[in-house]
């Protein structure tokens, strides 16, 4: 069905009062193939029926319709029916860069998608433009995105087939229990959080300002023992000193994680206490398996006192409240405090813990904040793994508009825990998805709709750019445009070849013929191998060898077979009679890459 005359000049008009180009969007229209549309009401319009007896043209493919393809249009034309106005995130000068809660760049292989990343966690992080972050050296870039991992503030993670719900938001694992520094009970199950739970927690946390007790901007919250619950004779060392301290005296002072001198339970007790613990911290002693009897502030490194025989690990704190028998079962999301020596308690609420500290500190300076810093978590390969296994309920809560704090906030309760859990509105999910990976037809649908999806593809303005432009005599960026142009004649633009095979070439010292044989052998046949099913035929096509006379440039050779020579009688078999074989010399050959294009 095509709109007529008198329904594209109602869209045409439309578009025109609504701040777009209408005669543009006209001539944008067309066909497309897939599961993403948009559907549009038009009243008292009259569609004509078209009848195309071939059907559609052969070497339409099935694709997302995004920015790189007209689909800019169609965001216009999308956020003009739901009133929402986005900012273009590439704009320079933009004061205030905003970008969606959800994209996935997408593209054929080699086209720098993962490479990308690094640029929109950065730009998302600190607010830039993709732009202006082009424009500066790469390696400085990639130092501010190490930096934002240090910081927690941007995570990656790679889907794959066997990845879960589990893995990816909660789910039970074994571990032993230890009861104290001198033996460790049997075995038992605990709920874990998974890598998206555990970051959009982080995500969460509130900033706290108190600088006259010198709480840090995200404090830990630890849970100590000393020497076992109730009133013990530590406790009162402890407290009258100003410190606390834990045993372990016959191992060494300072362990590791290699450190096989200890079971793993006590090895990360103890590297609890030394390494995780840090100055500004907040530590609970605790009392009962509900209750505390002591507040107070780490403000030391970490020492170890060779004269004490028995209590040798120490950290100096400055005690807000002791001796008190305060219930923190609630505080705790209605959890039980472990009798572990040493852990931090993630679930603890911070205003709460901030509240039950101005009940006993004579200061009134405490002021929290809720955390609105944009949190960058990069998914690779999202769609290779199984989408409604791993998001769970999630597939829900990820959506802008169901973010805590949005206008249609919503929480589910997880299925093992029992928590109430919902997806903060500072945390962005970016994805990267191969378009020649086969597994993208399985892409769930409801996944598809909630995401941005921006296209990345060949591009050999970039190789200019770095300076890959003939290397004796052979133009790169040539034979890349033709192989392209071949492949998706032959195939598909979604399986065309990208540019990132070829900077292994940036730089004149790595220009050669060598490194470009290395590069096809390594990467791009393998590539068209894959594509084409060893289909040689077609691979000699994409590489020109079709019309090479001398067969010493040709890089697949191909030679006739007589089949009664290999068969007896007048075997009745439909074979080519040709065979195929890779010619690794013609690869170091410039004569063989100048007759590509």
């Amino acid at each position: 069905m095509m709109p007529d005359k008198n329904s594209l000049i109602a869209i045409r008009e439309a578009c025109n009062e609504a701040g777009l180009k209408g005669e543009e969007v006209i001539q944008h229209l067309g066909t497309w193939q897939g599961e993403q549309y948009m559907k549009i009401d038009i009243t008292d319009s009259l569609f004509i029926p078209v009848e195309y007896k071939q059907g559609l043209l052969q070497g339409i493919s099935t694709r997302l319709l995004t920015d790189g393809d007209g689909g800019s249009l169609v965001s216009q034309l999308y956020n003009m029916v739901t009133k929402q106005q986005e900012t273009n995130p590439s704009q320079k000068g933009s004061k205030d860069v905003e970008f969606s809660k959800n994209q996935i760049l997408y593209g054929s292989p080699g086209t720098g998608k993962t490479y990308n990343t690094v640029l929109y966690a950065v730009a998302i992080c600190d607010k830039k433009s993709i732009e202006s972050l082009k424009e500066m050296p790469y390696k400085e870039v990639l130092n501010r995105y190490e930096m934002l991992k240090k910081e927690g503030r941007v995570a990656f993670t790679t889907f794959h087939q066997s990845y879960g719900y589990e893995e990816f938001i909660e789910g039970i694992k074994p571990v032993i229990n230890q009861q104290d520094e001198d033996s460790i009970s049997d075995l038992k199950y605990e709920y874990t959080s998974g890598v998206f739970k555990k970051f959009c927690e982080e995500a969460k946390k509130v900033r706290v300002k108190a600088p006259s007790l010198k709480i840090r901007k995200h404090p830990v919250v630890w849970n100590v023992l000393l020497e076992g619950t109730g009133q013990t004779k530590l406790k009162e060392e402890c407290f009258k000193n100003g410190y606390i301290k834990i045993g372990w005296a016959k191992q060494d002072p300072f362990i590791n994680e290699q450190n096989d001198s200890v079971n793993g339970t006590v090895r990360r007790i103890l590297l609890n206490f030394q390494e995780e613990m840090q100055e500004q911290d907040l530590v609970f002693i605790q009392r009962s398996n509900t209750t505390i009897d002591a507040i107070g502030i780490i403000d030391g490194l970490y020492e170890f006192d060779e004269s004490d025989k028995r209590y040798p690990r120490k950290r100096k704190v400055k005690w807000i409240a002791t001796n008190i028998n305060e219930e923190v079962y609630a505080l705790n999301k209605n959890t039980k405090l472990d009798r572990k020596t040493v852990y931090p308690l993630r679930k603890m609420d911070i205003e709460g813990v901030i509240n039950l500290i101005e009940k006993y500190s004579s200061t009134k300076e405490i002021n929290v904040e809720k955390n609105i810093d944009p949190y960058v978590f990069i998914i690779d390969e999202i769609n290779r793994g199984n989408i409604s296994k791993i998001f769970g309920e999630l597939i829900t809560l990820i959506e802008s508009t169901k973010r805590i704090g949005a206008s249609e906030q919503t929480t589910a309760l997880l299925p093992y825990t029992g928590e109430e859990f919902g997806v903060p509105n500072n945390v962005h999910i970016l994805g990267t998805m191969n378009t020649a990976d086969r597994s993208i037809s399985l892409m769930d649908t409801a996944l598809r709709r909630r995401f941005k999806f921006i296209e990345m593809m060949p591009d050999i303005e970039i190789l200019k750019e770095l300076g890959i432009l003939e290397i004796e005599g052979i133009n790169v960026p040539a034979i890349l445009k033709v192989m392209n142009e071949r492949i998706e004649f032959l195939y598909d633009r979604e399986h065309t070849i990208g540019h990132a095979f070829f900077t292994p070439l940036v730089g004149k010292e790595n220009q050669s013929v060598q490194n470009l044989a290395h590069i096809f052998l390594n990467d791009i046949i393998p590539l068209l191998q894959e594509y084409f099913y060893e289909d040689y035929s077609k691979i000699q096509l994409v590489l020109g060898d079709n019309a090479k006379t001398d067969d010493i440039n040709k890089f697949v050779l191909d030679t006739e077979v007589k089949l009664k020579n290999i068969f007896k009688g007048n075997p009745d078999i439909d074979l080519p009679e040709k065979k195929f074989e890779i010619q690794a010399e013609a690869f170091y050959r410039a004569d063989s890459y100048k007759q590509i294009y």
